[in-house]
């Protein structure tokens, strides 16, 4: 397994564990958590950046989620899953390191098999793949000569 896909299991199970308990953790104890899983600068690096940012987009996420999981309300949704879906989220719209597309989902689906139900590869696969699809490309326009 990669370093960039072991920092987003750690990204995960961070997410996880602040998702079902309403205790929030000390920072500290969240990075040693990942330390002590990753044991390498980048990762924990690429693992905290992940955290961070679902958390700071988390209101944008859940949204474009709950709108796109039709007939299926966020919090209905196994925690797991969800919280694969707010990664995959968050790297498709929001990572300034811009992952391939492929990448992204690539790895979603890897998380929600090791972490989610028989189905939940499916699902986040579905979800994300409409999730990506509806994002804005950026276009580049190239000036034109005109004569």
């Amino acid at each position: 397994m990669s370093n960039r896909s072991r920092a987003r299991e750690v990204a995960l199970q961070l997410l996880f564990q602040r998702d079902q308990n309403k205790i929030l953790v000390r920072r500290r104890d969240l990075l040693t958590f990942a330390r002590e899983r990753l044991k390498n600068a980048d990762a924990i690096d690429f693992c905290m950046n992940l955290y961070d940012g679902v958390l700071e987009h988390l209101s944008t996420i859940d949204k474009l989620l709950t709108e796109t999981a039709q007939n299926w309300r966020l919090m209905r949704m196994m925690p797991a899953d969800r919280n694969v879906l707010r990664i995959g989220t968050y790297e498709l719209l929001h990572n300034p390191e811009q992952t391939p597309i492929a990448v992204v989902i690539n790895e979603a689906i890897e998380l929600a098999r090791r972490f989610g139900s028989e189905d939940s590869s499916g699902f986040v696969n579905g979800i994300l793949d409409k999730v990506a699809k509806g994002r804005e490309e950026p276009t580049t326009t190239s000036p034109t000569a005109t004569s």
